[in-house]
């Protein structure tokens, strides 16, 4: 009787492993290659040469005067000086936000400009940037990273509060770019979960295509 027990739970789990190790897993595949290509690739974004530059799903940044800049990163979107990367971020892909409460006298000093001994800690779109690139009142998005330091998204009015700055980089007209937020801000999820975002790839790559009034 033991015996045949054993039996029974022995082909029960290797029965078991094979559907939901392998038959499972591959089902799954297959029906996302089919119906969600895109998405179970990644989410791949591609230049107007066809070259794959990022994903809708993982932040870039982008800190010059000519683009939309991004929300900031306490990993650097996991793009550090290999030869400076002590935390180990492009090893490990670890992301994560800094936790600092806004009332946090160390999140303030970091906020102000001041140098962080941890490169990994310091954030590259701080309010006095901010404000010497003519954006006077910044949005919460982009002065605090996020819960996972790689949100791709900012918010359209973090957006609209760079148009000035951007237009006066690129000669553009004003009203060009508030245009160009518009059309590539994404709504709620089915209408009523989330809250309207921008993702900042996809905006930028957009704003490549204007072309200069001037």
């Amino acid at each position: 009787m033991i015996a045949t027990d054993v039996g029974r739970a022995i082909r029960s789990t290797l029965i078991l492993w094979v559907i939901t190790a392998i038959i499972y897993p591959l089902v799954m595949i297959g029906f996302g290659q089919i119906v969600f290509p895109y998405q179970a690739n990644g989410s791949l974004i591609k230049n107007n040469a066809g070259n794959i530059v990022g994903s809708a799903l993982i932040g870039q940044p982008f800190t010059s005067d000519r683009y939309f800049n991004s929300r900031p990163s306490t990993t650097s979107y996991s793009t550090a000086d290999p030869k400076k990367d002590e935390a180990g971020v492009l090893k490990t892909g670890v992301s994560g936000a800094s936790n600092l409460a806004p009332s946090n006298p160390a999140l303030l000093e970091r906020i102000k400009g001041k140098n962080d001994p941890d490169p990994t800690k310091r954030i590259e779109g701080d309010l006095n940037r901010l404000k010497t690139a003519g954006v006077q009142q910044p949005t919460a998005d982009l002065v605090y990273t996020s819960g996972s330091s790689l949100d791709p998204h900012i918010t359209p009015e973090a957006a609209q509060t760079q148009i000035a700055r951007v237009a006066k980089a690129r000669g553009l007209q004003p009203n060009q770019l508030a245009e160009l937020i518009s059309r590539n801000t994404d709504g709620r999820f089915l209408g009523i979960f989330g809250d309207p975002g921008v993702n900042v790839l996809k905006l930028n790559l957009a704003l490549d295509k204007l072309k200069s009034t001037s």
